[in-house]
């Protein structure tokens, strides 16, 4: 059982960094658009139906999983492992960020640049490098 979690939890967190990860790239889009205009309601929908029907739902099962395989597989007391919640912590602090910025654009209240947007973008990036890290070569 605990390779078929393993494998889930491979699954949910591909799933949830795409979307961490494509995002901000539609946040720079979307403050180029006009608010109101066919092009700023489009982003709207994708915005809003990537957040909440595949990355919150992977995030979910992100979590879940890794709870799971904690407990099975033992891992309670390894550094790496603290390491790795610690910056998986950060991760779903800027998901939640995300969020906001969905419903910020959604009620046309963005304040942001498409700089900003770009400059965003590179936290998730950033936080799976060193996640992977972690994971793979244990370094504590």
């Amino acid at each position: 059982m605990y390779e078929w979690i393993k494998a889930l939890h491979v699954i949910a967190v591909i799933s949830w960094m795409a979307g961490m990860l494509y995002l901000p790239r539609l946040f720079v889009y979307h403050c180029e658009a006009i608010a109101g205009s066919v092009q700023s309601e489009t982003f709207k929908i994708m915005e809003r139906r990537l957040y909440r029907a595949i990355m919150t739902p992977a995030m979910g099962v992100t979590w879940l999983a890794g709870l799971w395989l904690i407990w099975q597989g033992g891992w309670m007391f390894a550094g790496w492992l603290h390491a790795k919640l610690a910056l998986v912590i950060v991760l779903s602090g800027t998901h939640g960020f995300f969020g906001r910025c969905v419903r910020d654009f959604a009620n046309d209240r963005n304040s942001r640049s498409h700089k900003f947007y770009r400059l965003i973008n590179e936290i998730p990036t950033v936080l799976m490098i060193l996640i992977v890290i972690l994971v793979i070569v244990r370094p504590l």
